[in-house]
């Protein structure tokens, strides 16, 4: 079954719209559990609207196929107040990108497998790192530990946060 994951990020009530999406995300992993990184904060650099973003990265295993799983996303994202459409740098309430999806390599036209993101984004980069460290990249073969270790993050600041989603605190005190 294909370990997916998944980068979300939100300059729009935050906290609000990461908690809903997660709720959403752990029905849809049912019955597989949930795996979630550290929530950094990041300027958000090109915008419109200066409003730092949230991010993280969450996986879980599933017999859905990536066009579903986008639909279920971008079904999540309208239910959280984003609007449809191709609208770049701008602020949102929520912004969920499918990442990886097993070890497919794919360009079909309306997704790239991995995501390109993994490779430019120090906000996608190291919570993938942090939470699938040993993974290895579907293209460079390379851990995602050893690319975060090896990329440089001096003009992408971003830093881990402490959020609390329901019961379970996901902490800033591990290593940043």
């Amino acid at each position: 079954m294909p370990l997916v994951a998944l980068g979300l990020g939100s300059n729009i009530r935050r906290q609000h719209h990461l908690s809903r999406a997660l709720e959403a995300l752990k029905s849809l992993a049912a019955p597989h559990p949930l795996q979630l990184s550290r929530v950094f904060e990041s300027p958000a650099v090109g915008f419109d609207d200066a409003r730092p973003f949230y991010n993280m990265v969450v996986a879980f295993e599933t017999e859905l196929s990536p066009a579903t799983i986008d639909r279920h996303c971008k079904a999540i994202e309208r239910d959280n107040g984003r609007p449809a459409g191709p609208a770049k740098f701008v602020a949102r309430t929520l912004d969920i990108d499918l990442l990886l999806w097993g070890d497919s390599v794919t360009c079909d036209g309306t997704r790239r497998l991995p995501r390109e993101d993994i490779d430019r984004y120090a906000f996608v980069l190291h919570p993938l790192a942090e939470l699938l460290p040993a993974h290895r990249h579907p293209v460079s073969g390379v851990t995602f530990a050893a690319l975060w270790a090896s990329f440089d993050a001096t003009h992408q600041p971003h830093r881990p946060i402490d959020f609390a989603w329901g019961k379970r605190r996901i902490s800033r005190s591990d290593e940043t």
